[in-house]
């Protein structure tokens, strides 16, 4: 009868040990949807400062109601809801900020003002391009639950993840550069030219706590600050579009209409070039785990990556709209006139106010509040996206304000000094934002590759990995910005590379960043079989198969 007592009690006890291991593996997976493989297994509560996109206590609840059949069958999809729409909403927008960006709002005002309407068709296709490519990165995101920099460290040797961290580094940067002198610009209109463009850089710099006051008060905090500075663009555009009253009938010849001229290539390269931003790639895989999502059932993973796809779908679209208008006010103004080639971002509110002058509320001011809201909202994602990025690559395990103080200071520091070197002229300027133009477009392989090459794997996404038909239109998109952003590379060394010695290093420049695209193409094919396999292999198999 004791032998008896003591077998059920450690039976018992068996069982006990079995559930607090469910326990405490259920708790990880809130904190963490796929471990690191860095993290140990005798890890402690020290672990909260691991580098992750969001803690738990971070994310936003998606609440549901099991049924039967939801219970019974793990892909099971539940029916569309606008209640769990709205909750899905918001990651998708902060990364439509990077459509509208002040570097894209120069694209599309100098591509207005020489190509006219003709180049409408471009922006509305280079939009639909980002947006799959967009999405591609959500879905890396939710399926995995890590982001494509944690997903780089893993699964590429240490000498190519640093040479990407740094080459998604010097994007940002330059990226931030033009964010901050757009945000600067619109200070010293908004000021009637009492703030120096620096004064501006030093007050935009400031958003980075602002960013973290936010953050306190929850992610929706955030994402509404953000609906209201995208509110506030497409209210300050359209207003001018109203002013200028555009042509109806040219404005959809331009968009439905596909027209291209020798003299408008470069506007069309730097329409597409816009549209792919390398951090934002990094950023959107980051964002969308801000929902917490049961990821041991595929239909409530899959139900994510549906709200995701409309809620991308509907923030592009604001984005397409407003870019529109600004590429027709500038195309109604100022096309085939005398000042079309010398408009850029510094002057473009001044040549607005000569042109339509004072209205109900001057135009220039109009064009202010715009370009500021423009400089804000993406001065603040790029702040996000630097951490993301930063500790993704690195691993780091710092608090958060720390992590966003450096990852601002990687951009705010050279940003300053361009500022003051680059105050007295405007023509400067413009020369420095086509070189920032082109070191974008370097980086953009090196956030298109390894995207297209893990959302390909099934090693790494499971059942969510893409079909062979979207894979090939992916690459094909991707071949054909790489492309299109090599031309634009080419155009301007040949114009601007002078010299014998500096041609010789952008030769072997050149060789070694086209032998390091190949790499990553050809190593695409030959990923190893990593610990994802055996997670995805947990995460997503059917209970008692």
């Amino acid at each position: 009868m004791n032998s008896q007592t003591r077998l059920e009690e450690s039976s018992k006890e068996d069982a006990d040990n079995e559930k607090d291991k469910d326990n405490a593996a259920e708790e990880s997976e809130s904190k963490r949807l796929l471990p690191s493989r860095s993290q140990s297994p005798t890890s402690s509560s020290s672990d909260d400062e691991d580098e992750v996109a969001f803690e738990s206590r971070e994310k936003i609840v998606i609440v549901d109601v099991d049924t039967p059949e939801s219970i019974q069958n793990v892909d099971y999809v539940p029916p569309f809801s606008w209640k769990k729409l709205w909750l899905f909403t918001g990651p998708g927008f902060l990364m439509s900020i990077a459509f509208l960006d002040p570097g894209n709002l120069e694209g599309d005002l100098q591509a207005g003002a020489i190509a006219g309407y003709s180049l409408l068709w471009l922006l509305m296709w280079a939009t639909i391009m980002g947006l799959l490519i967009q999405l591609l990165s959500a879905r890396v995101g939710v399926a995995t639950g890590r982001h494509l920099a944690e997903l780089c460290r893993e699964e590429y040797p240490s000498w190519a993840r640093y040479v990407l961290w740094f080459m998604a580094e010097l994007a940002l940067i330059g990226a931030d550069i033009q964010e901050v002198i757009g945000s600067a610009i619109a200070i010293q209109i908004l000021s009637k030219g009492a703030l120096p463009l620096w004064a501006g850089v030093l007050i935009t710099a400031s958003d980075c706590f602002f960013f973290l006051f936010l953050e306190n008060y929850g992610v929706r905090k955030l994402e509404a600050v953000f609906a209201v500075l995208i509110a506030t663009m497409a209210l300050s555009f359209a207003w001018m579009f109203g002013d200028a009253k555009p042509s109806t009938n040219e404005l959809l010849i331009g968009i439905l209409v596909p027209r291209l001229s020798s003299k408008t290539i470069r506007q069309a390269v730097g329409v597409v070039g816009c549209v792919i931003m390398p951090h934002n790639v990094f950023l959107h895989s980051a964002l969308v785990q801000s929902r917490k999502i049961d990821p041991k059932r595929r239909g409530r993973v899959q139900e994510a990556l549906n709200y995701y796809s409309i809620e991308s779908s509907i923030a592009l679209l604001v984005s397409f709209m407003i870019n529109l208008f600004v590429t027709t006010v500038f195309a109604k103004g100022f096309y085939g006139t005398k000042q079309a080639n010398n408009i850029g971002l510094v002057n473009a509110g001044q040549y607005l106010q000569e042109k339509y002058g004072g209205g109900i509320f001057p135009i220039l001011y109009i064009w202010g509040i715009g370009l500021l809201a423009a400089g804000q909202s993406s001065t603040i994602t790029g702040t996000y996206a630097g951490q993301f990025i930063m500790g993704g690559f690195l691993n780091l395990r710092l608090k958060k304000w720390l992590r966003a103080l450096i990852t601002r200071s990687f951009a705010i520091v050279p940003t300053i000094i361009v500022a003051i070197v680059f105050n007295t002229s405007e023509a400067s300027l413009d020369i420095l934002n086509e070189w920032l133009n082109v070191l974008q477009s370097i980086q953009i392989p090196f956030a298109l590759i390894p995207l297209l090459t893990l959302v390909s794997k099934e090693q790494i996404m499971g059942p969510f990995r893409i079909g062979p038909t979207l894979e090939k239109l992916a690459w094909t998109v991707a071949a054909l910005v790489i492309i299109i952003n090599g031309y634009l590379l080419l155009d301007f060394f040949v114009s601007e590379v002078k010299g014998v010695l500096f041609g010789l290093f952008i030769c072997a420049w050149t060789a070694a960043y086209i032998a390091f695209i190949v790499y990553l193409v050809s190593r695409g094919g030959a990923l190893p079989s990593s610990w994802f396999s055996i997670e995805l292999s947990k995460r997503y198999s059917v209970p008692g198969s």
